[in-house]
């Protein structure tokens, strides 16, 4: 399941990104790759050892864990620390797929699910497009300022050349609760309609008995 979410972040988050961002420093993207990936990067991230990205990076994850749409579709049991990239004129990212194994300061983590979090207009660059090869073809992704999109981390994508301006973006990848990824769309669209039985309906005998099926279902599938 690929997914996009709108106003991923706060406005007011969003602009304290830009503005952040507009100050730090970056460095080569290159030394965060694995040895094939190294390749095909060409970009920039910020500099993660400046305090003022750890507690930017601290922030934006803990907005994303708070938002429904994230949390129903990701069930994170954890998350890689973000990384904020950025390209100017004539980077790119080649085909790669993300490290299946990931280190984070709890740990080595599965990656189950990577996203994008777009920081910038998208009328302000030309190219930088992410492009995600799935089963359907490739699909192309270039989304407002504020969006995000989430797919899983095993397929095979790319950021497409930046031709005008510079793109930025939140980088990051996430374990999921649920290892499986059909069984997490089954638990997105139950959960999806449940909550929209209670907004029609309020709490009636239909979204108990969703509700039942969803939780035990949980109960089944999640890794804890």
């Amino acid at each position: 399941m690929i997914l996009c979410i709108d106003q991923a972040i706060s406005p007011e988050l969003l602009s304290r990104v830009k503005a952040t961002l507009a100050e730090t420093d970056f460095r080569d993207g290159r030394e965060t790759a694995g040895w094939h990936a190294r390749t095909v990067k060409q970009n920039e991230q910020a500099d993660g050892r400046r305090p003022e990205i750890a507690e930017l990076r601290q922030e934006v994850a803990k907005a994303l864990q708070a938002n429904p749409l994230f949390q129903m579709a990701a069930r994170p049991r954890r998350m890689k620390p973000l990384m904020f990239s950025r390209y100017q004129e004539g980077m790119t990212y080649g085909n790669h797929v993300d490290d299946a194994i990931m280190a984070t300061p709890q740990g080595a983590m599965r990656t189950d699910l990577s996203f994008t979090l777009f920081i910038n207009d998208p009328d302000s660059y030309e190219g930088g497009e992410l492009l995600v090869d799935s089963t359907a073809g490739e699909q192309t992704y270039k989304l407002p300022a504020g969006a995000l999109i989430l797919y899983p981390s095993s397929t095979l994508h790319r950021v497409e050349p930046v031709t005008r301006g510079e793109r930025l973006a939140v980088v990051g990848w996430a374990q999921s609760q649920v290892r499986d990824p059909q069984q997490r769309e089954i638990l997105f669209d139950l959960d999806t309609t449940r909550r929209q039985e209670f907004e029609s309906n309020g709490k009636t005998r239909t979204f108990d008995m969703l509700s039942k099926s969803l939780t035990n279902l949980i109960r089944m599938w999640a890794e804890v």
